[in-house]
């Protein structure tokens, strides 16, 4: 395991935020467990309100019950796979809640099974981690274009927690549920949640040339090499593979992989920047050609700006949207 990489919260210290963000307002999906909880205990200590989203609140209080107050950091009903749920969120924390400053999408899936459906009808991890997300932010789009301060130099921040796993596919606009007959159903899992990826880098370009002018930016964040509960549906013998010698003194803590995910929401050299790929607390650059798939870097695919807007427009229709909420 990599030793010189910086914890979650290194950053808050090294930026010097502690209990400076009293004034601001954080929105963080899949919280209760993972990277979303080391997340959550990092920006707690700058000051900040935060609205923890978890699927389940009896394992989220558990999880989280060294930073739960009650008022400044309160947990959030959030199921990112139902679009009921998403939209029962929003209501519940625009009861509380007239700002959002920076919206963290970090919730997600991996590998689930085969054919697998959210409520919705989407393929699981499609549906999980693109759409529910995008519906979460289109409902959250109007409340955190108020929150922009132009005359501070402030901008609201949407950070989409991506993954190196981007790498292996683009997005299948012709079988975005990915049912084609000539896939192997064994690597459908896999597969699904490299496109998932790739949508979330999508999402996060298209917000900042969307809603960049406006004030609103987006980061793609790549964790970096983390164990989690996200990998119980990995294969035993991928997971053994991970396990040797030359991948494991790549694989971070859950603590360091959530440092560039802090760095990009409250980090000074990200305010009113947006379209950028970061990784091991730096702004990435494209994959060398043979990587390995440890090393950094992203595809060629990542950033495609006509596939950006077409991912946008067809998302808006499959979650039931005309067009932008803003």
């Amino acid at each position: 395991m990599t030793e010189s990489s910086p914890t979650a919260l290194d950053i808050i210290t090294t930026q010097s935020l502690h209990n400076t963000l009293p004034h601001k307002t954080i929105l963080i999906t899949g919280c209760s467990s993972g990277l979303g909880t080391e997340t959550a205990r990092a920006l707690a200590k700058t000051g900040a309100t935060l609205f923890l989203g978890v699927r389940d609140m009896l394992k989220g209080r558990r999880t989280l019950s060294d930073i739960l107050d009650g008022s400044r950091v309160r947990l959030l009903r959030l199921d990112l796979s139902s679009f009921a749920s998403i939209r029962h969120a929003v209501y519940e924390f625009l009861k509380h809640a007239s700002y959002l400053h920076v919206l963290i999408c970090n919730g997600a899936v991996m590998a689930t099974p085969h054919k697998q459906k959210t409520e919705d009808g989407f393929e699981m991890q499609f549906g999980t981690n693109h759409l529910g997300h995008f519906l979460l932010f289109q409902l959250l789009l109007p409340v955190m274009l108020r929150s922009v301060d132009k005359e501070a130099g402030e901008a609201a921040r949407v950070i989409g927690v991506t993954s190196s796993a981007h790498r292996r596919l683009g997005i299948q606009f012709h079988d975005l549920n990915l049912e084609s007959a000539h896939l192997n159903p064994t690597e459908v899992p896999r597969l699904a949640y490299a496109q998932s990826k790739t949508a979330n880098i999508y999402m996060m370009n298209e917000i900042t040339r969307r809603f960049g002018s406006r004030g609103v930016q987006g980061l793609s964040v790549h964790p970096g090499n983390v164990f989690t509960g996200l990998q119980k549906y990995i294969d035993e013998a991928v997971l053994e593979e991970w396990r040797q010698p030359e991948m494991k003194q790549h694989l971070k803590s859950v603590e360091q992989g959530a440092a560039t995910t802090v760095l990009a929401a409250v980090g000074r050299e990200y305010e009113g920047v947006g379209g950028l790929y970061l990784e091991d607390c730096r702004i990435g650059g494209l994959v060398e050609e043979g990587y390995r798939s440890f090393d950094p870097g992203f595809e060629e695919h990542a950033f495609d700006e006509e596939a950006e807007g077409r991912l946008w427009e067809v998302s808006l229709g499959l979650v039931g949207l005309k067009g932008d909420q803003a």
